[in-house]
C-alpha cells in the first residue's frame, strides 16, 4: 500500500507556492524528525539496514518456527474456511471470512505492489525478488497470530457491532498477565500511531499518486487536473466518504466486489505479457536466482540485495503492523483461530503473488536497466512495452488500489479513534470527516513530505503490536491446538459434511 520508502514522485510536479507549498513547508519537519527515528539504519558493509526491517523479519521468522509451520499447514484450510465452507451466520461479528480478507487485503494490496517492487528491482536488481518472496512467506505466521488475537480478545456490543484489533489485545491480554500498565500502555501508542497511519499512507499518499497517474494519462502539463489537485482530492474526498458513512459493513461490501477485479485486471495484463514473452521466463528465473546469492554491479552485494527485497515485502504486506488484525476482529466466527488462517493467506496473496508477477514482468522487460525511470512510471514502461495502452489500465488499476485502500484504513482509525476517546457515534463521525479533509490534503501536497510521514507512523505501530505478539503466543498457540483437535475429531464440520450427515 503506501508503505514505499525511497519511492519518488512521478508525473506532474505540484504547483510551486500557494496552498500546496504552505502545507508542504508546514509539514516537512515534522515528518522529517519522525522518520528519522522510526525508520533508524545501521550500516551492513555498503548497505543500509533498517532496524524496523530487522524487528519485523526476526518476529516473521519466530512465528514460523515457533507454530510449526502454519504458513504452510494451514494453507488449504485457509481457502475453505474463504470460500464459506464452516461458516456460521448465528456466529458474533459483522461480515464473512471473505469479506475480512478483501476488506484486509484492499488495505495492503495497492501501490506498494506496483511502484514498490519497481524500486526494489531498480536498486536490488532481479535477486531482489528472490527474498521479497521468502519475507511474504515469513509474514504468512506474523499475520495468523496478530488477526487470531484479535477476534480472541475483541469486544462485542448488544446491538452486533465489534471492536478488536491490537488495541484491544494489547489492553486484555497484557492485563490478564499481570502486565496491565505495560498493556495500557502499548495499546494508546498503538492507536495514537494508527491515526496517524490511518491518515498518512492509508490516505494523503494513496491520494496523492492516485493523482499523480490521473494527471500523467490525461495529458500532463495539459491535464485539466494539472494545477487543480485540489480538484481531484475534494472528489476522492467524496466518494470516500459515500462509502465509510455505513461503516465495516458498507466498506466490506465495496472491498469484496474491487478487491478481486482490480487484482484479476492486474494479474491477467501481466499473464498477457508473461505468455507472449514465455520463452524468456526461464532465463527471468535465473536471473532471480543467481541474482540473490551472487549479485553483480549491485551496491552493497549480496546483503544490499537481501535488504532490499526484505525492505519491500515488509513495506507491502504490513505483516507484524497490526492493521489487518482491526479489520478481521469485525468477523463472522466463534473461533478466533480460523480467521488466523484466513489473513495468514493476505501475504501469499499480496507479496508472493502480486509482487512477484510485477517483479517477473519488469525482468523479462528490462525496464529496471533503464535510466530515470522509478516507482510507477517504471512499471507503467515494462507494462506498456507489450501493452501500449496498459498506462491506461494503470491509472485505473491505481485509483482502485488507492480507493480501497482509503476505505479499509478509514476503518482502522476510526477503530483507533474510538478506543482512545469512547465508542460514540459523534467520535466515529469527526473522524471520518477529518478523514476526508485530510483526503483533500494529500492530493496537493509534495510527495517526500507524504512518504516521511506516511511510513514512520504505520512502521511505529509495529513496535507496540510485535510486542504483544510475543507476549500472547502461547494463547494462539493452545487455540490452534485445540481447534486442529476438534477438527480432526469430527467437533467441528464443514457445511458439506453437515449435510451430508443430515446434522
Amino acid at each position: 500500500m503506501a508503505l514505499t520508502l525511497g519511492l519518488t514522485g512521478t508525473g506532474v510536479a505540484q504547483t510551486a507556492g500557494g496552498i500546496d507549498d504552505a502545507i508542504n513547508r508546514a509539514l516537512t519537519p515534522f515528518a522529517d524528525a519522525v522518520s528519522s527515528v522510526i525508520f533508524f539504519s545501521v550500516p551492513v558493509g555498503e548497505a543500509q539496514l533498517p532496524l524496523i526491517v530487522v524487528w519485523l523479519i526476526v518476529a516473521a521468522l519466530f512465528f514460523t518456527f515457533y507454530f510449526n509451520f502454519i504458513n504452510f499447514r494451514g494453507f488449504r484450510h485457509g481457502f475453505r474456511l474463504i470460500r464459506g465452507d464452516y461458516d456460521d451466520p448465528e456466529s458474533a461479528g459483522e461480515v464473512t471470512h471473505f469479506q475480512a480478507l478483501a476488506t484486509a487485503l484492499s488495505g495492503t494490496v495497492g501501490l506498494g505492489n506496483i511502484a514498490g517492487v519497481a524500486v526494489a528491482v531498480s536498486v536490488g536488481g532481479p535477486g531482489a525478488t528472490f527474498w521479497m518472496i521468502l519475507a511474504g512467506l515469513l509474514g504468512m505466521a506474523s499475520k495468523f497470530v496478530e488477526c487470531t488475537l484479535g477476534v480472541m480478545y475483541r469486544t462485542e456490543y448488544p446491538d452486533g457491532r465489534v471492536s478488536g484489533g491490537p488495541m484491544h489485545y494489547l489492553r486484555k491480554g497484557l492485563a490478564e498477565r499481570n502486565l496491565g500498565g505495560l498493556g495500557r500502555a502499548l495499546a494508546a501508542f498503538f492507536a495514537v500511531m494508527c491515526i496517524g497511519g490511518s491518515l498518512g499512507g492509508g490516505n494523503m499518499f494513496q491520494s496523492n499518486q492516485a493523482y499523480q497517474q490521473v494527471v500523467n494519462v490525461t495529458g500532463g502539463d495539459a491535464s485539466f487536473f494539472a494545477g487543480r489537485a485540489w480538484v481531484f482530492g475534494l472528489l476522492a474526498a467524496l466518494a470516500v466518504g459515500a462509502v465509510i458513512i455505513g461503516g465495516i459493513k458498507s466498506i466490506a461490501r465495496v472491498t469484496e466486489k474491487i478487491v478481486p477485479f482490480m487484482a484479476v485486471t492486474y494479474i491477467s495484463a501481466a499473464l498477457v505479457i508473461l505468455v507472449a514473452n514465455a520463452a524468456q521466463i526461464p532465463a527471468a528465473f535465473g536471473a532471480i536466482i543467481d541474482g540473490a546469492f551472487s549479485p553483480e554491479g549491485v551496491t552493497g552485494g549480496f546483503i544490499g540485495v537481501l535488504i532490499q527485497g526484505f525492505q519491500r515485502a515488509a513495506f507491502s504486506n504490513e505483516a507484524g503492523i497490526g492493521s489487518a488484525a482491526i479489520a478481521h476482529s469485525a468477523v463472522k466466527t466463534k473461533h478466533p483461530v480460523t480467521e488466523g488462517i484466513v489473513a495468514l493467506n493476505e501475504p501469499f496473496v499480496d507479496t508472493v503473488v502480486v509482487c512477484t508477477m510485477t517483479a517477473l514482468v519488469i525482468v523479462i522487460t528490462g525496464t529496471y536497466t533503464q535510466a530515470g525511470l522509478s516507482g510507477v512510471e517504471l512499471t507503467s514502461a515494462a507494462f506498456a512495452q507489450n501493452i501500449a495502452w496498459f498506462p491506461y489500465v494503470l491509472a485505473l488499476a491505481v485509483v482502485l488500489f488507492a480507493f480501497s485502500t482509503m476505505i479499509s484504513w478509514s476503518y482502522y482509525g476510526v477503530k483507533a479513534a474510538t478506543y482512545l476517546f469512547g465508542e460514540s457515534a459523534l467520535t466515529e463521525t469527526l473522524f471520518k470527516v477529518v478523514f476526508c479533509t485530510f483526503t483533500l490534503i494529500g492530493a496537493v501536497m509534495q510527495l517526500d513530505a507524504v512518504i516521511a510521514f506516511s511510513d514512520s507512523m504505520i512502521f511505529a505501530m509495529s513496535l507496540a503490536n510485535v510486542v504483544g505478539l510475543y507476549i500472547l503466543a502461547p494463547e494462539v498457540k493452545r487455540a490452534l491446538g485445540a481447534y486442529w483437535r476438534d477438527i480432526e475429531s469430527g467437533a467441528i464440520r464443514s457445511r458439506r459434511e453437515l449435510a451430508r450427515t443430515g446434522d
